[in-house]
This record gives structure tokens, sequence and C-alpha cells, in this order.
């Protein structure tokens, strides 16, 4: 259905709370966890990035929709779909002002047919949320009665215990790269973005991409080199399947390194539990500091459960090798003993600064074979003290 400007909209949050607003992208109704990214820019890179799946995003900046969208000769997009839920932002260009852009994000939109409202006080809506925690809402713009709305938003499941990996990951095995290049990874797909794929395909990476519910002996097969375990949605707890797979990986002693959910599903194999967190992190500019090098980082963002940090601390064969100076929350690991790590952040990710890829030259060094400070004991009395 074409978007008429005036179309009402309406959004409706689990604790009772009421946004009216009007209808951007497509005319529908749509439900799912509300969280916020605080980024500027990139919203193209987050609205397609499968971390997203089943999220009502608000987007804390004033203006989105401004540059367009660009699907050529490079595309932006982190994913082949818009990967969330709606969105709720205060201003929404139907028009945009970079010549490099194929189209506009309300087309975008339009085509994928995602619902979206407008007009929004997102500035009250974030303080609501962080005051709040994350809760599940709904936006329509077919209809504002409440009374249908709340019937409706009853039935939406919580994120917690909810596993959602196997919805967005691949379907099929798919290669890239030169199959001639020194490494083989390989990326279990639980939600991976493009930047990830393309960070390990420009290090001499001949990456092969498995589908979430793939079995550690299946990967095996191919004789890799080492295992990327990819970001994605949910609730890491209820992927059994997953945390199965990566001890079998450190049980073989093989180079692994997690990103994001991988991160966590990490922690879960090595026994140490996650929470769901009161309203998440997700940003460009979260500052992280390096245990190890002691210099910090200025990461980008997406996640709603995190690593517990007491348990993680009382390990004598894991290292935290990362905290987040907003919260001190777990931001990275690694194993003493085995070559495996992992950074809840998204060390692919290129918001301005480039300061986390490093973690994919680690990464080759551990494939090579080559061991790493954190094994040293050195680093473990550096670790100790932070």
């Amino acid at each position: 259905m074409p978007l008429n400007k005036a179309t009402p909209a309406v959004l409706l949050l689990d604790d009772g709370t009421v946004y009216y607003g009007t209808a951007c992208g497509a005319i529908g109704t749509t439900c799912g966890e509300i969280c916020f990214n605080t980024g500027m820019t990139g919203y193209q890179e987050l609205f397609t990035d499968p971390s997203y799946y089943g999220q009502i995003l608000v987007t804390t900046h004033v203006h989105i929709g401004n540059y367009g969208i660009k699907e050529k000769p490079v595309d932006e997009s982190q994913s082949e779909s818009i990967q969330i839920a709606g969105l709720v932002c205060r201003s929404f260009s139907t028009f945009h002002a970079r010549p490099q852009a194929t189209g506009s994000l309300q087309q975008f939109f339009i085509r994928q047919n995602k619902v979206g409202i407008e007009g929004i006080d997102t500035r009250a809506l974030v303080r609501h949320i962080r005051s709040r925690g994350a809760m599940n809402a709904i936006i329509s713009s077919e209809t504002t009665e409440l009374t249908t709305l709340r019937r409706r938003l009853a039935e939406v499941p919580s994120m917690a215990g909810l596993e959602l990996s196997s919805q967005v990951s691949t379907r099929q095995v798919y290669e890239l790269g030169d199959p001639s290049a020194p490494f083989r990874v390989a990326a279990l797909d639980l939600g991976v973005k493009r930047n990830i794929l393309e960070q390990l395909v420009q290090r001499q990476c001949y990456v092969r991409v498995f589908p979430a519910r793939t079995t550690y002996q299946e990967m095996k097969a191919w004789q890799p080199h080492g295992y990327l375990i990819s970001n994605g949605p949910g609730d890491p707890a209820a992927m059994d399947y997953a945390i199965h797979t990566v001890a079998q990986i450190l049980d073989d002693r093989m180079p692994l390194f997690g990103i994001c959910l991988g991160h966590q599903l990490l922690a879960l194999a090595c026994g140490v539990p996650t929470f769901k967190m009161h309203h998440g992190h997700r940003g460009l500019n979260h500052p992280v500091r390096n245990t190890l090098s002691g210099r910090c980082e200025i990461t980008s963002q997406n996640h709603g459960f995190a690593v517990d940090a007491d348990v993680l601390r009382q390990r004598r064969d894991m290292l935290v090798s990362h905290i987040n100076l907003n919260d001190l929350s777990i931001e990275g690991m690694c194993l003493k003993h085995k070559p495996a790590f992992s950074v809840q952040y998204h060390p692919e990710a290129a918001p301005g600064p480039h300061d986390s890829r490093y973690l994919f030259d680690q990464f080759i060094s551990l494939m090579r074979g080559e061991p790493l400070s954190w094994m040293t004991q050195e680093a473990e009395v550096q670790a100790s003290e932070a």
C-alpha cells in the first residue's frame, strides 16, 4: 500500500505507554522488542544487520534517510534484506541528497514491506527505555485502535529465551575469496554481517560460510585452519546446538574468533553464563579498553545480552581482554591455554575509526600457529591488575 504522508500511526509499548506520529515506509503493523541506536550515520548498515532481527529500532539522530540508499556498485547493506521489524524516528526523509545513492530510504522500505513511524519525540522515548528497560512494542499505521493493538502485542514472545539465528542464517553453504588463499576459515553464520567476511577475505582467507545448525564434524571435514563464530540475534542461552559446536572446536584446540553473539557462545561453552541487559549497547562510539595493551578503542556495538563478569573473573583459565569504559561490562575475553578469543563489539564496522581491526590480524596469527600475548605470564599479570 503506498504511503500517504498524512497517514496516522501509533507506537504502543508493553508497559502501556503510547506515542502518536505519522507513517513512514509501508503501511501495516509490526511487533518486536524496542531498542535504540545512538549512531548519527550508517542507517542502511543498521537496518540490514541480522543482529537486529525481531527488533523495533529507534534511531536517536534527528534525520534518517537524508543520504539515501546505496546498493551498487558497492552495496552498503550487511545482508540481503532489511532485518529490523520496524523503525521509529523523529524525521524520515523521502528524498536524498547524495549523488552516489541508488534510491531513497522510502523506496527501500516500501520494496521490502517494512513499517515505520516518524514524528516521535525520540529523546523522550529513549529516556523512557533507559529508565524502564527493553520491552516489546507494536507500530501500526493500519489502525490506531489501542484495544486491538494491546491484544496483538500480548502475543509477542520475550527476547529472553528466543532462538533467532537459525531464521536469519544462510540456508546453503557458500564461499568467498580465493580458493588458493593460504588460510581457510569456516564461518558459522548465526546472522553474519558482510563486512566481517570481507575483512577475512582481505587478509588472504578463503571463507566457507555454513548454516547456523551445521555440526562441527561437517565443518571439520573441510579442514579449515580456523573458525569464526559470528554475530546474530536472539538469546545465546537458547542456542544449545551452537554452544555444543563451539565446545567441540575448543576440545580440538582449533583457532577460534567469536564476535558479539559468538563471544557470548564462547562464554557459555566454557561454563560462563550470559544475562539479558537492561537496555543493551547499540551505537557507534562505545569506549572500550584493551586490558592487555592498555589502549582504548572506539567501537561499534549492537547487543542486548552480555557475559557474566563475576563468574568470568573467577576463571583461572580465562582472561578479560576488554572492558566497556561506560559500565565496566565485559567486552572481550581469551582462553589462556587454547587459541580462542572473542569480543562483544564489532571490529569490522567503520563508523570513523578502524581501532579494532587488529583483531582480525590476531586471528590470522593464531592460524599461523603463533602464540599471542595473552598466553604469556606477563599478560596474565597485566589483566589481573586491570
